[in-house]
């Protein structure tokens, strides 16, 4: 039986394990099944020559290898979600501060933090931040020219620039 690995839900993340950034790389389909490389490419390929061992071994066997999972459109779009009348409030409030539906609201939401995960790659994501917890810096490359001016001081001003 041959088996395409390609063809099977690989998942890679880059993370700090034990003091030293690599990228694990797992399969959906064989949970037990987890390699680590120092790239992204090696960790794709060394899960890949896994998958191929695994699949071997298992013929060797007599037994049956997982198939990969084929991605269904079984998403209609709708989610039930319970959660606290204060959780809630403060929801509805915001989204009637910005002028949209509460459902538009909890997309908003939902998609900026989808973003914000995969925008993040670099960083350590074992763990959820809150908005409040990240650390706002201000960013410069190079110190602004531009100078407050007032209308007084405009008109002397204009020669120099010319």
């Amino acid at each position: 039986m041959s088996i395409d690995p390609h063809a099977y839900n690989i998942s890679i993340r880059r993370d700090n394990f034990d003091g030293e950034v690599l990228f694990e790389a797992r399969v959906k389909e064989l949970p037990d099944l987890v390699e680590y490389g120092e790239s992204y490419q090696e960790a794709y390929d060394l899960v890949v020559d896994s998958i191929e061992t695994a699949a071997a071994a298992f013929a060797e066997k007599g037994r049956t290898f997982p198939a990969a999972t084929v991605p269904t459109d079984d998403f209609s779009g709708r989610v039930t979600l319970r959660l606290p009348r204060s959780l809630h409030r403060v929801l509805a409030e915001t989204a009637e501060s910005e002028g949209v539906s509460l459902n538009q609201h909890l997309v908003n939401v939902l998609s900026y933090f989808s973003g914000f995960a995969a925008g993040n790659q670099g960083e350590d994501l074992s763990s959820w931040r809150t908005v409040s917890s990240v650390q706002k810096t201000k960013k410069t490359t190079r110190p602004s020219h531009l100078r407050l001016v007032r209308s007084d001081e405009l008109e002397s001003l204009k020669a120099s620039w010319g």
